[in-house]
């Protein structure tokens, strides 16, 4: 099969995090990789480190390249600027910053907000200019942030066009952004995008059209009639917060309630569960063993300007997010003449004809290892899948297309946008908004990211009818 199946679930063009993590689950995956097939070989050729399996790479090529574009080959100091209550969890952002500073004529530092300084004019760190920034925050945390601290500096190096991501996303950073593709305007998207787009519309009592046009005459009690198939999500969330998914979430009037409390919700057509799950072994800690078990499975897409950074693999409950205790799942490139579907099968069976004590040491060596690099998140130790998650070579040429779709797709909503089309969609209080008309984006550099609930064929009850 040379494309894949299922939709995007959510875009990120605030400040999307993941760009790291997969780097070193590829660095686990690979050992563990290599010590399993040593007990039992597998007969599956994976290839384990392909530069999109490592989007770091190029991210930070391009931070680099924005500040030699301005600065020339004069050194400088790249910043990255994060909550001071997450300095020093987040390795990620350590692990970035410290990257940068291998890199000659570059300073990288992992500063708070109210550590730059205002020196001659100049934005600056500790006397020294910084030439470019990367927020690891969205507009709305560094109003509140500045209301407390003035951070009139940060402030200053968006209108200088220092800060990545522009804060010019912002305003088509929202998830209601998917009603505009699902709606009336869908033609001037790109068929693939819209096909990938699960309906979305706001979430108040109007009239609309429903996900096979029928004509809906009040959002909120045809959402309580058909609960089962659809989503409640915030429009600006993150890590899962508040999201409510009919069939897991079972009261629809708490779901409801709770929307309609909290106001600024979308709703979602649900993506059908089994299009986006695998069954992994997982060691049981319980059971004292390995068991196979069905895990919802996110792949998450990081594009920037004309090029794919890279993938992160998630895997875990409803939602998947680190943040609500998902993990990470390794991701191999297949080389061998099968499809992912029998690959997969016969990494499971691998995995189970070992003996207990090697699965105790491979999930131990799994640990060390993360230990080793602090791979960690806000809750502590992030869960790394056993099994990779395989894909092949003609599926990510297919995800490279979508990528550079969805780059040109963003575009077209930011100048609607700017043209006052997305006014009934876009509602940002009037500081926000001053904030992201001081720094357009228009395509400079940034980096975006698709949460892809998609199945690379290897999803147990294989719908053909959702091929990309």
């Amino acid at each position: 099969m040379k494309g894949f199946w299922g939709y995007h679930s959510e875009w990120n063009l605030g400040s999307p995090g993941g760009w790291d993590y997969q780097r070193t689950t590829q660095e686990i995956g690979k050992a563990v990789w290599k010590k399993l097939n040593q007990i039992r070989p597998t007969g599956v050729n994976l290839d384990f480190d392909h530069p999109l399996l490592y989007p770091v790479v190029g991210f930070t090529e391009m931070l680099v390249n924005v500040h030699r574009s301005r600065e020339g080959s004069n050194p400088g100091v790249i910043a990255v600027v994060a909550e001071e209550e997450t300095l020093a969890d987040v390795t990620e952002n350590i692990n970035l910053a410290h990257r940068l500073n291998q890199i000659d004529g570059i300073t990288g530092v992992l500063i708070a907000p109210h550590k730059l300084e205002l020196k001659k004019g100049k934005v600056s760190f500790q006397g020294q200019p910084v030439s470019v920034i990367f927020m690891d925050f969205n507009t709305d945390v560094l109003l509140d942030l500045h209301r407390k601290q003035n951070l009139a500096p940060l402030l200053q190096a968006v209108r200088e066009n220092r800060v990545i991501n522009p804060r010019g996303t912002e305003p088509i950073n929202v998830k209601s952004m998917f009603e505009v593709l699902t709606g009336p305007h869908s033609s001037r998207f790109h068929p693939e995008i819209v096909r990938r787009t699960p309906w979305t519309r706001q979430f108040y009592p109007h009239k609309t059209q429903g996900p096979r046009g029928e004509e809906i005459r009040d959002l909120v009690e045809w959402a309580r009639a058909h609960w089962d198939n659809l989503v409640l999500k915030p429009e600006r969330g993150y890590s899962g917060r508040g999201v409510r998914v009919g069939g897991v979430h079972r009261d629809a009037n708490e779901a409801i309630e709770l929307a309609l409390k909290e106001g600024n919700y979308i709703l979602q057509e649900k993506i059908p569960l089994e299009l986006w799950a695998e069954e992994i072994p997982e060691f049981d800690e319980k059971e004292g063993q390995l068991v196979l078990k069905r895990f919802q499975t996110d792949f998450r897409c990081l594009v920037g300007p004309g090029v794919v950074f890279g993938f992160l693999c998630r895997y875990g409950g409803v939602p998947t997010n680190v943040g609500s205790g998902g993990g990470v799942q390794p991701l191999g490139i297949l080389h061998s003449d099968m499809s992912t579907r029998e690959a997969m099968d016969r990494i499971n069976q691998a995995l189970f004809d070992i003996s207990h004590h090697d699965a105790v040491e491979l999930v131990k060596m799994q640990k060390t290892m993360a230990l080793e690099q602090r791979f960690t998140y806000l809750l502590g130790p992030i869960k790394i899948a056993l099994r990779p998650r395989v894909i092949t070579t003609d599926q990510m040429e297919a995800l490279k297309a979508y990528c550079a779709a969805i780059w040109a797709d963003c575009l077209t909503l930011e100048k609607m946008w700017l043209a006052g089309e997305l006014n009934g969609i876009v509602k940002i209080e009037a500081e926000e908004l001053e904030i992201a008309r001081s720094q357009p984006w228009g395509g400079s550099p940034a980096i975006i990211a698709s949460d892809g609930l998609f199945s690379f064929g290897a999803h147990r009850e294989s719908h053909h009818g959702h091929s990309g």
